[in-house]
């Protein structure tokens, strides 16, 4: 394992628990050589990630579109950066060679981009473990909601494989570890038919 991908919130206006915890899983990271992939951004639980690892002497590379730098987002710390004209272009190379994604509490771009890893793993174009850290139960709604698409046949049994969800920093490298391979023929049950 040497580099995860994490989605996580600009927002500098939540519980000081969702600071916390992405501190700690920062330091986890750099404590096992991980170079940490994320959005670029300077404040929130972005910039909590990127000021820990830094501080640790860890390895961050941001990837931000240039109209976001055009306005000042970008974290002036990390000097391994990639700017994209574009969000999609943005989202496909958070994911580029990355050996995990992990989504970190978030709004709505956070949940966006978590969906879409979702759907392209689903198609079998994304194969690596998605882990979904639900500090203070914040993902509980959307752990529901998911098992509610396989409930009503949206999804299969199968596809609950493609996630899991872990309630602190120290189980994210373990469910890494441990979570079930995924193959690039997915797309063969992808439909519920």
């Amino acid at each position: 394992m040497k580099k995860i991908c994490v989605y996580c919130s600009s927002s500098a206006k939540i519980n000081k628990i969702y600071f916390d915890a992405t501190e700690k899983l920062a330091e986890i990271f750099v404590e096992n050589n991980i170079e940490v992939v994320f959005g670029g951004g300077a404040v929130g639980l972005m910039g909590k990630l990127a000021d820990t690892v830094l501080k640790n002497s860890g390895k961050i590379k941001g990837i931000m579109p240039k109209f976001m730098d055009e306005a000042e987002w970008s974290h002036k710390g990390v000097t391994d950066f990639d700017f994209t004209e574009t969000m999609h272009e943005r989202k496909a190379k958070l994911l580029e060679d990355v050996d995990g994604l992990v989504a970190l509490p978030g709004g709505s771009g956070t949940l966006e981009e978590l969906f879409e890893a979702i759907s392209l793993k689903r198609l079998g174009l994304f194969t690596k473990p998605i882990i979904i850290l639900n500090t203070n139960n914040y993902y509980a709604p959307l752990k529901t909601m998911l098992k509610k698409c396989i409930i009503e046949h949206f999804m299969i049994e199968k596809h609950l494989k493609m996630w899991s969800f872990v309630n602190e920093p120290e189980e994210v490298l373990v469910a890494i570890r441990n979570a079930p391979d995924w193959k690039t023929d997915a797309i063969r049950f992808a439909i519920n038919r």
